[in-house]
């Protein structure tokens, strides 16, 4: 490890700690060239496969913009914070073990769907009406038949 103050490679870790909620390690180090000490922090990288587009784009895996999408999908309902970050600790851990470099966002989508369709069923239609674009009012009636069926009357216009 370099000093960040003198360059100088003979550095000694001194004191290491978990930090983080264990999720890290904070290491105390020494320079042996020019006596001061510097942290450092270790972590864990998860690397996330790219997410393919409909139209054929790739990005980055953004579980930020997941979350955004399930935050919204779950306001003014019943859910906590805790049962959110649950939720995407499993679908981040649904794509790291599918251990593949592309995934399509329809496969994300999916995922996302199914998770929160155990989690709280309005949140799970609220995201599916923006995932799935329901065009009319059946397309969004024909998903809360799926979603429940026997509870929504064929007759009965939502």
């Amino acid at each position: 490890m370099l000093c960040p103050f003198c360059t100088n490679e003979e550095t000694r870790v001194v004191d290491s700690r978990l930090a983080r909620e264990q999720q890290a390690v904070r290491r105390r180090r020494h320079c042996d060239g020019c006596n001061r000490r510097f942290t450092t922090y270790e972590r864990v990288e998860i690397v996330l496969p790219a997410a393919v587009k409909r139209d054929g784009r790739r990005e980055p895996f953004d579980l930020q913009k997941i979350r955004t999408g399930v935050d919204r999908a779950c306001q003014k309902r019943p859910v906590s914070e805790e049962a959110k970050d649950e939720l995407m600790r499993r679908i981040e851990a649904h794509f790291t073990d599918r251990n593949e470099r592309e995934v399509p966002t329809s496969d994300v989508g999916e995922v996302v769907l199914s998770e929160l369709r155990a989690l709280d069923p309005v949140a799970y239609v609220r995201f599916a009406s923006v995932y799935r674009k329901f065009d009319d009012v059946e397309e969004f009636a024909a998903e809360l038949r799926r979603l429940a069926p026997g509870r929504v009357d064929e007759e009965d216009p939502v």
